[in-house]
Order: C-alpha cells, then sequence, then structure tokens
C-alpha cells in the first residue's frame, strides 16, 4: 500500500541544473555565489532589505537571540503552542522563555497576553529582553497589533515564519514584520532546500552581526583571529542552489497546499464536531499544514482514534504541537495562560498537506475519517504510551 507522507518534499524539476551549474563551478564549500543569490532573491520575495542564509531555521533563531543581545538571566515571551526549537534557541543563550497562550480565533500568540505581561513587566522594571512570536502551520501572527505593542514597549519582536513563506499578513508577505525574522528550508517545509534557513531584517547592523557570528566569529586578518565566540551555522553553496530552484515555485506551492485544505473542507466540514484551523481575517494562511480539531462527544471519536486509522491505512497524521510549558525540557518555566493551546493539542490533528499530494490521495484521507466518524471502523488499541505521548 503507498504511504501517504504529511508533508514530504516536493521537486520543482530545474534542481538538477542549479546543482550541476553550481558543481561545475566548482562551488561546492560553504557560501558561494548560489549562496549570495539564494539571499537576494529571498530578501526580494520577503521585501527586507538583507537576508542570511544559514544552515537551519533554528541557526537562525538562535542568531536572532544573539544579535539582539539576548542573554543569561533574560527574559523572552514566547508563544507556547510550537515547535521546541523556538524555546531551544532561547535557552542557548541562557534566557529564560515565558510562554504565552495562543488565541482560539488565530491559534499564534495572544495579543491581549503579551500586551498584559508587558505592562505587568514594566511596571516593575523588568521588561523582557524579546517577544517572539511564531507563524502557526502557515498562519502569521496579528503583527499590526504585535508591532504596535512591542514599539510602545521599546521590545524587540522576533518573528518565527519557519512554516510561513509564502503567507501574508496586512498585504506584507511573512518574514517582513520583525526586527528580525527566520525562515526554514527543512524538508518538510513549503519549500526545501533539504535543510538550511534564513535571517531577515531591515536592519544592516543586526543582519552583518549575524554573519560574522555565523562565520565563526573570524576576523577580517590574514590569520585566524576570533575576539568572540561564533558558530558554523553558513549554508552549503550546493543546498543554496537546490533552494533557488524551490523558491521558484513557491507560488504554486502555496496554492496546492491552500487547494488541500479546500478540499478537505468541502468533504469533511459538515461532520459534527470536526473543525478546522480558522483563517486570520488580517492574512493569509500558507496553509503548510492542514489542521482539524475533533470534539469526540459529538464526532464518536477522538483525534488518536483518526490518527490510528489513518495510520493503519499508511496515512501519517500528527497531532498538533503539544504547548512547550508542558514539555519535560521547560518544566517550571513562567507561562500566561496556556488552557487553549492544551486543548488544541488534546483534540488537533494535523492531515497530510504536501503540494505534491494527488486528488485520489486526498480521497483517500477524507474516506478513511468519515468511515471512523461513521462507526464503520475502528483503530486497534494502541498502547496508552503511544496514544498519551504521541506529538
Amino acid at each position: 500500500m503507498k504511504r501517504i507522507y504529511l508533508s514530504p518534499p516536493h521537486l520543482a524539476g530545474s534542481e538538477l541544473d542549479y546543482v550541476r551549474a553550481a558543481m561545475e563551478s566548482n562551488w561546492i564549500a560553504p557560501l558561494g555565489p548560489d549562496v549570495d543569490a539564494f539571499e537576494r532573491e529571498v530578501a526580494a520575495v520577503v521585501d527586507v532589505s538583507h537576508a542570511l542564509a544559514v544552515s537551519s531555521g533554528t541557526a537562525g533563531l538562535h542568531l536572532a537571540m544573539l544579535a539582539l543581545d539576548v542573554g543569561p538571566g533574560d527574559e523572552v515571551l514566547c508563544a507556547t503552542l510550537t515547535f521546541a526549537a523556538c524555546a531551544n534557541a532561547i535557552r542557548y543563550v541562557g534566557a529564560v522563555p515565558v510562554f504565552v497562550d495562543c488565541d482560539p480565533a488565530t491559534w499564534t500568540i495572544d495579543v491581549g497576553l503579551v500586551e498584559e505581561e508587558l505592562r505587568w513587566r514594566a511596571a516593575r522594571r523588568r521588561l523582557p529582553r524579546a517577544v517572539l512570536a511564531i507563524d502557526l502551520y502557515g498562519q502569521c501572527a496579528d503583527y499590526p497589533a504585535l508591532a504596535a505593542i512591542c514599539a510602545r514597549y521599546g521590545v524587540p519582536l522576533v518573528e518565527d515564519a519557519a512554516e510561513a513563506l509564502g503567507a501574508t499578513c496586512a498585504g506584507r508577505p511573512a518574514g517582513s514584520w520583525g526586527t528580525l525574522a527566520v525562515v526554514s528550508f527543512n524538508g518538510n517545509k513549503v519549500i526545501t532546500a533539504s535543510s538550511g534557513g534564513m535571517l531577515l531584517s531591515d536592519d544592516a547592523r543586526l543582519v552583518d552581526r549575524a554573519r560574522h557570528l555565523a562565520t565563526q566569529a573570524r576576523e577580517a586578518t590574514a590569520h585566524y583571529e576570533h575576539t568572540a565566540i561564533g558558530y558554523n551555522y553558513r549554508l552549503s553553496n550546493l543546498l543554496a542552489a537546490v533552494g533557488r530552484a524551490q523558491l521558484r515555485a513557491l507560488a504554486q506551492r502555496v496554492e496546492a497546499r491552500r487547494g488541500n485544505f479546500e478540499y478537505y473542507r468541502t468533504v469533511l466540514d459538515a461532520l459534527p464536531g470536526l473543525a478546522f484551523m480558522p483563517e486570520a481575517p488580517y492574512g493569509r494562511c500558507s496553509r503548510w499544514l492542514t489542521c482539524i480539531t475533533v470534539d469526540p462527544r459529538r464526532l464518536g471519536c477522538d483525534r488518536e482514534d483518526l490518527r490510528l486509522a489513518l495510520e493503519a491505512e499508511a496515512i501519517e497524521s500528527r497531532p498538533v504541537w503539544k504547548p512547550l510549558h508542558l514539555q519535560p525540557a521547560f518544566a517550571g518555566a513562567p507561562v500566561a495562560g496556556g488552557s487553549v493551546a492544551e486543548q488544541l493539542f488534546e483534540s488537533g490533528l494535523c492531515l497530510p498537506s504536501g503540494s505534491s499530494l494527488s486528488a485520489e490521495d486526498r480521497a483517500r484521507v477524507a474516506g478513511v475519517i468519515r468511515r471512523v466518524a461513521a462507526g464503520q471502523e475502528r483503530p486497534p488499541l494502541a498502547p496508552a504510551v503511544a496514544r498519551g505521548l504521541a506529538c
């Protein structure tokens, strides 16, 4: 039986041409003309002045913290409904993540809670060093509101747009809102370079500092001179070549993923107790992943029943992100709210959403969900650990 994956890579068709040209030029080491071109091209797509290609989105987040002088003991407000890399980057520099719940209307960081936290901390003269907002599953956070609040308190806003390249917020591209922003080219993203990421900003000073740190903080001398601790976060020229080919298909990839969402909504929306991640009125979501929530009292099965039934049919699905304030690695970290994110984790499921998903694949996914919801089939009982810890 053919396996249907959650979000597999989708080749544009010209990757070999770009990689062949890079190899024929002998630029197969880190950095090179394709890296330079990739930075310019992504900056143009996102409409920012400066870009730095790095080895991963996580590396970009780490560099963002370093460029903003976030350090030991500092606090950073961070959305709790997201992947661990966001909080990891905060911990890398010795800072403390303060997790903030999400807005049920968008699933992104709750702007009202951010404002409350900043007001409370300002009154005690302990403002955080930054606010890290996440563009969840391809949906931008409410940046017009967040940017205004952060500006009022003089706190830098960092935009994690790893999942949202190709999305928009208030008519602006994802990745263009923060003091610094990061996108990802991991293998499961809307476009991929196999791995890699990009740090984006209109502030040349911040990007220059990050670039210096990303190249082992080597000084401009004939010998190897280092006055700071640096990192090997450079992107390979070969991977940049792959990314350049992929970037040309970005608009089509976003439309394909939005098409997947529209299909699922058309076929499944009438099922009682099943709902879809809403699209924020202020933007256009890339629908990196199509996400549903399940009310077992009305649908007759829970999130895990659906996941296991899909897996039994060789279809990959995944619970939505486990909130970071529930992760053992971040036990004891401060949290504002949290119940919304917890409920979404308990009820939410990500469906196969790749841009190469065929009509037959989508129908197969939807068919399993409809049969389980109708009580026509049930998955085998899973071990308790599988049902409790899937994330």
